[in-house]
């Protein structure tokens, strides 16, 4: 027998993403400096983007056992691989970073190299960083409103409707 279990698994990767981008884009360091905010970023990050694909794998299962309204559905899934493509690409960043001299130096292909650090410096600025998240940040959110709309229609967001009609979606 088949079980639906994306709603357990889909509010965590939410909440650890949702929380990375508050820390990502509030200036909180300025307030606690004592606070290793980076490894505290890095760590919601990390577990939020491995949270995610479980999220996207059992989303599918789900898609199939419940099988929704079809363009609410894509535009669901629409927002749910772009959030995990943003957010991914900041973990690629930041993977680069804390791997850069340890493994990185050693690569024999310079072309290797010169694509990884540009990589690592595009995605390490912090305007584009915080833009990314703040994108991130929005795409979750309307990833979350659409699943709440399939789950328990437009009671589930006050905003539900005026989203729904911006994307061309009628219930």
């Amino acid at each position: 027998m088949v079980y639906n279990i994306h709603p357990i698994i889909v509010h965590f990767p939410i909440a650890l993403l949702f929380l990375y981008s508050i820390i990502k884009i509030i200036p909180f360091s300025k307030w606690w400096s004592n606070v290793s905010w980076k490894h505290i970023e890095r760590a919601l990050l990390f577990v939020g983007v491995l949270g995610a694909i479980a999220a996207l794998l059992t989303g599918d299962v789900a898609r199939e056992l419940v099988q929704p309204d079809a363009k609410l559905t894509d535009a669901h899934e629409t927002f749910a691989y772009l959030s995990f493509f943003i957010y991914g690409a900041l973990l690629v960043g930041e993977l680069i970073a804390i791997f850069k001299f340890k493994y990185l130096i050693g690569l024999k292909s310079e072309k290797t190299k010169i694509l990884l650090f540009f990589l690592e410096r595009i995605f390490s600025d912090k305007i584009i960083s915080k833009l990314l998240a703040f994108i991130g940040f929005v795409s979750i959110i309307l990833t979350g409103m659409l699943g709440g709309v399939m789950v328990y229609g437009l009671s589930a967001d006050p905003f539900a409707g005026v989203v729904l009609k911006m994307l061309g979606i009628e219930l």
